[in-house]
């Protein structure tokens, strides 16, 4: 099922929780929604999920609007909040059952369909317990299953391995790739490692604002267009060889590493590679070249430069 977002926005009193954004998401696509805390990712999905009205602009699922269908729309999506509200006094059967029953599931399909998300959750070790009884990990397992309970053509997951240990991260990576070849996947995580390795795309908010959008490949890409190089040398003088090397027509910043005397990051200009420049400066002024060394950009770089 397909999203389109249309200058959407949200206004609590003069600050514009999210600012006229727009976006697309194909059917079958795994988005990846990422962002610094209050960036405006948890207000982005509540308005998906129906949770919230906007302020203004447009959210269409399959040509369904927000604003005219919105329980049409809430039939087809499964909503995991980040808070992750449970009936902590219910038993995790009794509460997937409620929850199926509430999203109007067959009730010849109900018993199926619990069955289905326990074995596909990992709960059945725990399926006869209390939610209250639960880890925070087997909570937050209990959480995914009830917004899958109905089969949503859309799943919007607000930090959906929150608690998890790591091999419980990799299994509900997994079961979200998986889901991703017939469902519609958004879901936001502080794991940056997670979501490259989970989505096909990433969405980037920051202040309200979408800064960034592409695979993982795309937008690394777009930062090595300017080339970051770790170098050691040395001459005995930090300060005169960082500023040497800000003088240098291809280099664009310099910075000391505190924790390393004589090593220094060198970020290229655009489409530019310092290293040569670097190397002739060196031999230039007869400083010792111990280290060269080309740094891949990370996700994390990518991060980093587009929300400060």
């Amino acid at each position: 099922m397909a999203i389109l977002i249309e200058n959407l926005t949200k206004v609590y009193g003069e600050q514009k929780a999210v600012n006229n954004i727009s976006f697309e998401i194909k059917t079958g696509e795994v988005v990846g929604f990422l962002g610094p805390n209050g960036a405006g990712k948890s207000t982005t999905m509540k308005m998906l999920t129906c949770y919230m009205a906007p302020t203004s602009g447009k959210i269409f699922l399959e040509g369904l609007d927000v604003d005219k269908d919105p329980e049409e729309i809430k039939k087809k999506i499964g909503y995991l909040p980040e808070n992750n509200p449970l009936y902590t006094d219910m038993a995790i059967i009794d509460y997937l059952k409620f929850c199926a029953e509430i999203q109007g599931v067959e009730k010849s399909l109900v018993n199926q369909r619990i069955h289905k998300m326990v074995d596909m959750c990992g709960l059945n070790q725990e399926r006869h317990k209390r939610i209250g009884e639960l880890s925070k990990g087997y909570r937050q397992r209990v959480g995914l299953a009830q917004a899958m309970i109905h089969d949503p053509e859309v799943l919007v997951l607000d930090e959906p391995t929150t608690g998890l240990d790591p091999n419980q991260i990799i299994e509900i990576r997994k079961l979200i790739k998986e889901l991703g070849k017939e469902k519609t996947v958004i879901l936001s995580s502080h794991i940056l490692s997670e979501v490259e390795a989970t989505c096909d795309r990433i969405l980037i908010i920051n202040k309200g604002k979408i800064v960034a959008d592409g695979t993982s490949e795309t937008l690394r890409g777009q930062a090595q267009g300017k080339a970051l190089i770790k170098v050691q040398i040395e001459a005995g003088n930090g300060a005169a060889i960082q500023k040497s090397l800000l003088g240098l027509a291809t280099v664009e910043s310099v910075k000391a590493l505190e924790e390393k005397p004589d090593y220094f990051l060198v970020q290229s200009k655009p489409d530019l590679n310092s290293r040569k420049e670097v190397f002739d400066l060196c031999v230039k002024n007869g400083w010792y070249l111990m280290e060269l060394t080309g740094i891949e950009t990370k996700l994390e770089d990518v991060f980093r430069e587009v929300t400060n």
